[in-house]
């Protein structure tokens, strides 16, 4: 039973990537873990290589339709790349089984990733919640590319440490610091999340175990999702979307929470 809500929610992750260009790769690392059994370390090797193939199938309709930006990619996507690579080749396996103790509780490696990984659902959940003006008319936005590159490095160490694209952090920076008007960020962020992610993903692929059906199974059921997306995007808003999928993640990230913390203080 369990199996089957997970392959459900491999289709959602893609139509969340195919609607509103982010916030479905959020989910991967916890269907992986409470739904398929997957340690969290793995999970979060898993989720770069299901994550970056989704995304890259997203951009192509992206590319073709020349709504990626190469030159901003660069400015993000480079410093990115290389922050992600050294944080899943370095960083990660240099982790102690045991980082820290906190009120008498061992933080452990997994219980520190599960964490993180559920605040970053939250601080996603309420930038998808939060309704604001649309951005348009970049014509007099100056890009920021200094900016831009340091926060692609924050990204890219974030992405590395859990496995997930970070579009709802790529999204805005391309808008704000990039001076991309929306779809076009879209695109550039979809370009971006595949390409750091599958690189990301290389730090892991002869150090730890795969299962490539497993691997190729979800990223088939995610791609069919994304396909989904792209479709009902053309009928609803992405703006409804997006404040439903965001209390859907607030959720998600504050049972995460309250579930490892509970289990780790027993």
């Amino acid at each position: 039973m369990l199996e089957i809500a997970g392959y459900i929610a491999a289709v959602l992750i893609g139509v969340s990537l195919g609607t509103i260009g982010g916030g479905g790769s959020i989910l991967t690392v916890p269907v992986l873990v409470y739904l398929f059994g997957v340690a969290p370390l793995p999970a979060t090797a898993y989720s770069l290589f299901i994550v970056g193939i989704t995304a890259l199938a997203g951009s192509f309709a992206y590319m073709r339709a020349r709504e990626v930006d190469y030159r901003a990619a660069l400015h993000f996507g480079v410093p990115s790349l290389v922050a992600v690579f050294l944080t899943r080749s370095m960083l990660v396996p240099a982790l102690p089984d045991t980082l820290f103790s906190l009120a008498g509780m061992a933080v452990t490696r997994d219980l520190f990733i599960m964490l993180l990984f559920a605040a970053l659902m939250l601080a996603a959940s309420v930038s998808m919640i939060r309704r604001t003006k649309p951005i348009v008319g970049t014509e007099t936005r100056r890009a920021k590319p200094l900016l831009a590159v340091l926060e692609g490095v924050v990204v890219g160490v974030l992405t590395g440490l859990v496995g997930a694209g970070g579009g709802f952090l790529i999204i805005p920076a391309l808008v704000l610091l990039g001076g991309l008007p929306m779809k076009q960020a879209v695109g550039t962020s979809l370009l971006i999340i595949a390409a750091k992610s599958l690189i990301g993903f290389t730090g892991d692929a002869l150090r730890v175990p795969m299962d490539w059906g497993f691997l190729a199974t979800i990223s088939a059921l995610a791609i069919l999702g994304i396909v989904l997306g792209a479709l009902l995007a053309r009928r609803l808003r992405p703006e409804t979307l997006k404040p439903a999928f965001g209390w859907f993640t607030l959720l998600m990230g504050t049972a995460i929470l309250f579930k490892e913390l509970l289990h780790h203080t027993r």
